[in-house]
């Protein structure tokens, strides 16, 4: 029933057990994705996902929920599919799941913290950018005020997530600017680990045809490997965070934690820019 659907998952979790909760994308009008552009959204039933968790592993000790934003179920729901984990996979420590800021709106902090305690534990959240323009521009439907104010609910609720930026969104000559901005937003918020992608102009996206009408200009390589060396210089966790550039669509491949290795880091982005970018 769910076989054709096209499945995405973190490459952390490449090696977790994968429970479909949503198919589709039940936003599906970011301008530089189309990912999702031929599916229709829907939901699993709750029933079919049990069913696929009383035939796992009871020893199976972590979970990742498929979907663009399992999180858009929306509370009931989701505590629901977590009792049914606990009920069915009791040795399991952590479920993971993709979120949109959006969704995070549903959710009180009194309910993000019940999830928490339900066993949700780590989110992976598209933040893309801390430039309100380049938001509005690329159609994520939130502002960069209300990322911070999600953000900071969540870090109530003692939930843990990652964070995804985009370099390269902002296009030619921004990235500097972008990466100041990105790196302020993310300041203000606590965060397991920062993962960078850099921008694809995908097939059959809005922003494939922005480029084509030269309504948007994509930056080159050597400035976004400046950007990624600003946003080093930037970021000021105020608790120990990893940053990892280490997803398929990088220019380069690097894995550290700041702000301990943050000169090395540095060094690395330095030698891969050149004299150029020194």
């Amino acid at each position: 029933m769910y076989g054709s659907d096209a499945i995405h998952y973190p490459q952390d979790e490449m090696n977790t057990v994968l429970v479909p909760v949503t198919s589709g994308c039940i936003y599906n009008k970011c301008t530089f994705c189309s990912m999702y552009k031929d599916e229709k959204y829907h939901e699993v039933p709750l029933q079919d996902i049990e069913k696929q968790l009383m035939n796992m592993d009871i020893y199976t000790d972590k979970i990742f929920l498929v979907g663009s934003d399992p999180m858009s179920i929306g509370f009931e729901k989701m505590k629901q599919l977590l009792d049914m984990v606990h009920l069915h996979l009791p040795y399991c420590a952590r479920v993971g799941s993709y979120a949109a800021v959006r969704s995070i709106f549903k959710y009180s902090v009194e309910e993000l913290s019940i999830l928490h305690d339900a066993g949700l534990r780590l989110l992976y959240i598209g933040f893309e950018t801390g430039r309100d323009d380049i938001l509005k521009m690329m159609n994520k439907g939130h502002t960069v005020e209300q990322a911070i104010q999600q953000a900071k609910k969540l870090n109530e609720a003692r939930l843990p997530f990652n964070t995804i930026i985009m370099y390269g969104i902002a296009g030619e000559g921004e990235s500097v600017d972008n990466a100041i901005a990105t790196a302020k937003m993310v300041n203000q918020f606590r965060t397991e680990k920062f993962i960078t992608m850099n921008l694809v102009i995908m097939e059959g996206s809005r922003l494939r045809d922005m480029v084509r009408d030269h309504i948007y200009i994509p930056s080159g390589r050597e400035e976004r490997l400046v950007e990624i060396k600003t946003l080093l210089e930037n970021l000021e966790p105020e608790q120990p965070m990893l940053f990892d550039t280490t997803h398929p669509t990088n220019l380069v491949r690097m894995f550290g934690r700041l702000p301990d290795e943050r000169r090395r880091l540095l060094r690395e982005i330095r030698n891969h820019i050149g004299v150029h970018g020194n």
